[in-house]
């Protein structure tokens, strides 16, 4: 049985718990899509979870209190979103010698990894991937980029993501997508919101 959740207001129809990491921030907020817990918004972040649009709080902490704990597999919840990838990114070699490598076998290593969208930020249609053991976690950049183009595969401590937009940034480059991140045309624009799991294919 998991430990009490510490729940938080945030508001008057918003509640806060937090957990102890990103996978229990993804266990907690999969079990409570499956509970059909009374939210109108459930969106983990690294360490929490946010329940908003909630017209009873008190009910919700009831439900809550349900929660066994336990990690969500990346089979749980969201559809596979395959990302077609360039690997010639400047990082990769350093990338490669930190995991005691080869190119190639990195690139093996990185397209062999089945990541879940844990959550989105930093700007629209950038989703933090998680997936990676923590033996591969790599430091961010000394110097951080002035520009990561569009599309830009990156990784830093132990996520993965992709850098929707020409944008400065200060994590280790490996490779690149024409994949449309965010489209605020389409009926969903993000192309990786939450739960759905990533896996890149070498072109």
């Amino acid at each position: 049985m998991a430990a009490p959740l510490d729940l938080r207001p945030v508001g008057p129809r918003a509640v806060r718990a937090e957990v102890a990491g990103t996978r229990d921030a993804l266990a907690l907020a999969a079990w409570a899509r499956h509970a059909r817990v009374p939210a109108v918004e459930i969106v983990p972040a690294a360490t929490t979870v946010l329940f908003d649009g909630v017209s009873d709080v008190e009910a919700l902490r009831d439900l809550l209190a349900g929660w066994a704990g336990g990690e969500v597999t990346p089979q749980a919840e969201g559809d596979l979103v395959e990302i077609p990838t360039v690997y010639d990114g400047p990082d990769l070699a350093e990338v490669a010698a930190r995991w005691s490598m080869s190119v190639d076998e990195a690139v093996a290593r990185h397209g062999e990894t089945e990541f879940v969208a844990a959550f989105c930020g930093f700007s629209p249609g950038f989703s933090y991937l998680a997936g990676l053991p923590r033996d591969l976690a790599v430091p961010r950049r000394t110097t951080p980029r002035t520009h990561c183009g569009p599309g830009a595969v990156a990784l830093a401590d132990g996520w993965c993501g992709i850098y929707p937009t020409d944008s400065p940034g200060g994590w280790q480059l490996i490779g690149r997508t024409d994949a449309r991140l965010w489209d605020a045309g389409r009926d969903a624009p993000a192309l990786l919101p939450p739960g759905t799991r990533v896996r890149f294919v070498a072109r």
